[in-house]
């Protein structure tokens, strides 16, 4: 039987349920969010490539370096802001069903992320 405000142990118990599964999609969401901050950054690698390969004929040659310099800085940028706020984000909530990806993933992505950028941008001002 219901109280007398209408609520009762189903109904208090359904939206306790409604609430980790908000919170669970907010998590898968999230984990969304990361991975199109992440393809954001691959696609600033793939300007920094085009940008020395169309520009690389250009004299001074360190212009076009320096152009495509920006785009994987950019990309950095963008990887490490992207680890940041999705690690904010699992820190606030807590997981029930969903299995969320951990902390030290998203670390260990954004630092080969980074470690690739920095690979490309010695490459473009070596080669």
């Amino acid at each position: 039987m219901a109280d007398a405000d209408g609520g009762g142990p189903d109904r208090d118990g359904l939206a306790e349920d409604r609430t980790k599964w908000a919170e669970d999609r907010t998590i898968l969401a999230n984990e969304r969010t990361f991975a199109s901050w992440a393809r954001t950054g691959l696609a600033s690698l793939g300007v920094a490539l085009g940008f020395q390969a169309l520009f690389r004929s250009v004299e001074p040659t360190w212009l076009a370096k320096c152009g495509a310099s920006v785009f994987v800085a950019l990309a950095i940028v963008i990887f490490w802001a992207a680890s940041a706020s999705a690690r904010k984000v699992l820190h606030r909530l807590d997981s029930h069903d969903a299995s969320p990806t951990s902390r030290k993933r998203l670390f260990v992505v954004t630092l080969a992320a980074t470690v690739g950028s920095v690979a490309l941008l010695i490459a473009l001002w070596l080669f």
